[in-house]
């Protein structure tokens, strides 16, 4: 079995750009952008447990300041379980984190994503 601990630099990089522009939109009131880099960012750090809980818990506060119910008790949920589900390897690719989407549920990783998965 394959634990995962640190995420790669690489990755670790394009994560923080990601959260960089989620916190750009979310100042200029650009809510639906905003959200888009979270999803990005979940995408690229789930397979790691700090960053996977980060996102899961910013997705949190979204949902707070969104005054979404649904999304607040799903990411609840996901907070519970996500991290060490990063730790053992055991996540569904691609998927983007939010309750609009079922948590075990694989989906197609855009490409320029991929392309980072690819790179050592």
């Amino acid at each position: 079995m394959k634990f995962n601990t640190k995420i790669p630099k690489h990755l670790k990089q394009a994560y923080n750009e990601e959260l960089i522009q989620y916190s750009s939109c979310l100042e200029n009131k650009q809510y639906s952008s905003a959200w888009y880099h979270l999803e990005r960012s979940h995408i690229i750090g789930q397979s790691y447990p700090i960053e996977h809980t980060y996102s899961h818990w910013l997705m949190l506060k979204f949902g707070v300041m969104d005054k979404n119910t649904k999304e607040v008790f799903g990411q609840i949920l996901r907070l519970i379980v996500g991290g060490w589900k990063s730790f053992i390897n055991h996540i569904p690719l691609g998927n983007t984190g939010g309750t609009n989407v079922p948590p075990l549920r694989p989906m197609p990783i855009p490409d320029d994503i991929k392309e980072l998965f690819n790179t050592k």
